[in-house]
């Protein structure tokens, strides 16, 4: 079950949506269905009763998941609305509840006046943390499933403007996952008959929002999605490049972990195919891959210990993980390798001393 609060301007307006050709009406208190002009006329009415309240309209769609149309019977989604008028405050005034039917998912609107029947106003404070701590209790409550995202909407069913929002919502997060920066964002999205002109800081060249155009509709980043207003967005790129840094960072380490490894066991034990060994016990070989080759691995007669499965990645282990482990074990190899040599160059300059004695 979720929750959208929608602005609306008038009752004429806001009624004359909700009751459409697709759509039954559930319920209704202070309001005579179903004639939608004395639907509006009682609201503005009562409007009356606190006339410097200027935003007078309320109105929430409240969608459910595909998996509950089953039972989600007229009865049960009245009696699911009722107990969220109830924990939202939403009491002692007039309100309309509509189910519409032109949609694969439950869902209905619920259209209610701010003024109530004494003239209070309902109030609109932190209606959207409201809102979403109550569909999360209901939800609960009752067992549902989470309402469908927008992946969900059939786009062949909306009007204008709202179908090529979702256009561009499908665009965006379809694309994105490959985009690394503003500029393939942009690049990708004209591609799809989308621009992207930005919001600037007063004269600046300083960027401080995005809008998204197509069709000779404008909407800001935030109006599509929430994760797609512009410090958002800002901060995936931000985040993507400093990534992709990370790993490069990582790739040449390890490449030159690899050469480091390779240098110190030719010094150490003769050839690197295993055919000049010293008289080692060949300890076999671990494949990288094409771009890396095989490894040999210190022969088992060796102090040197590196076995195969020290070099293998671990079930919790992420690919960066595995490389950033197993590049410090082959540069302390190397080392130990490394220090392996100088001692036998240090024992056969001894011994080449004491014959000359």
């Amino acid at each position: 079950m979720i929750g959208k609060i929608i602005a609306g301007t008038s009752f004429a307006g806001t009624v004359g949506y909700v009751i459409k050709e697709q759509s039954r009406i559930l319920n209704a208190e202070g309001v005579t269905p179903p004639d939608i002009r004395e639907m509006v006329q009682d609201f503005k009415d009562q409007t009356l009763l606190n006339p410097r309240l200027r935003n007078t309209v309320g109105h929430i769609s409240l969608s459910f998941s595909p998996k509950d149309t089953s039972r989600m019977t007229d009865a049960l989604m009245t009696q699911i609305v009722k107990e969220y008028i109830l924990r939202m405050g939403i009491t002692d005034t007039q309100y309309l509840l509509v189910r519409h039917l032109d949609q694969p998912h439950p869902h209905c609107h619920l259209v209610y006046n701010r003024v109530g029947n004494n003239g209070q106003t309902i109030s609109d404070k932190n209606i959207k943390i409201r809102n979403a701590k109550v569909c999360h209790a209901l939800t609960e409550k009752y067992g549902l499933h989470l309402a469908p995202g927008k992946e969900s909407v059939r786009w062949e069913h909306l009007r204008e403007p709202d179908k090529t929002k979702y256009e561009i919502y499908d665009a965006i997060k379809t694309n994105l996952p490959n985009c690394g920066s503003w500029n393939d964002l942009e690049y990708r999205l004209k591609e799809h008959g989308i621009t992207m002109p930005y919001k600037y800081c007063g004269s600046t060249n300083q960027k401080q929002g995005v809008l998204f155009s197509k069709n000779g509709f404008e909407f800001s980043g935030s109006k599509i999605d929430r994760q797609f207003s512009y410090s958002k967005l800002n901060r995936h790129f931000t985040q993507t490049q400093q990534q992709a840094h990370y790993r490069a960072t990582l790739a040449k380490g390890f490449h030159a972990a690899i050469g480091n490894y390779r240098s110190s066991y030719t010094d150490l034990f003769g050839n690197i195919s295993g055919s000049g060994n010293k008289g080692h016990a060949d300890a076999g070989l671990i494949n990288f891959g094409d771009n890396i080759g095989t490894l040999p691995l210190p022969p088992n007669d060796s102090p040197i210990g590196l076995s195969a499965a020290q070099l293998q990645r671990k079930p919790s282990e992420s690919l960066e993980e595995h490389i950033a482990r197993i590049t410090a074990l082959l540069n302390t190899v190397a080392e130990a390798m490394a220090i392996a040599v100088m001692e036998q160059k240090r024992k056969l300059r001894e011994r080449k001393t004491k014959m000359k004695l």
